[in-house]
């Protein structure tokens, strides 16, 4: 009788190393799934709780949330906020000021996100993800209000959303 594994073991590497060969795996077409670390993407992206699908960048514009090298081994997946010829401006939707880089250094696009533990890919050109980006980018000046809410208030009474 054969045995199936209905448990898929995870195994976590630093980023230094990690993250490397992720960008040669989608260079190479591949498309890489990813669990976000950090919380520069709250309220809706999780530490350590949800996860990206990556692929190679093909055509990137304002909204889309992109990995990319803001410095020398330093990588963000970040919304981008702007473009200007070859600059790019970045901003995680829980951070509040931005970061740069040249298109050249977006090294992957996202196609979508796997929250919650879901295995249901909410898709970022669904109808949900445009509205839910639309309102947030929208509330700019007031998410540093929000943001403390979240994190003071609502994170330690209901969890994250």
């Amino acid at each position: 009788m054969k045995k199936q594994l209905t448990d898929m073991q995870e195994i976590q590497f630093p980023n230094a190393e990690l993250i490397p060969e992720i960008v040669k795996m989608l260079s190479e077409g591949h498309t890489v799934t990813l669990r976000l670390r950090g919380v520069s993407m709250r309220p809706f992206l999780e530490d350590n709780r949800d996860k990206a699908l990556l692929c190679k960048p093909a055509h990137v514009r304002t909204g889309d949330p992109v990995l990319a090298e803001i410095s020398p081994g330093h990588f963000v997946l970040h919304r981008i906020t702007g473009i200007s010829g070859d600059d790019v401006t970045l901003l995680g939707d829980g951070n509040l000021t931005a970061e740069h880089c040249k298109t050249d250094n977006i090294v992957g696009a996202v196609i979508g996100f796997y929250r919650k533990g879901r295995t249901r890919m909410d898709k970022t050109d669904g109808r949900k993800w445009k509205i839910y980006s639309r309102l947030w980018t929208s509330l700019y000046p007031v998410r540093r209000y929000l943001l403390g809410i979240y994190r003071r208030l609502w994170i330690p009474l209901f969890g994250p959303v």
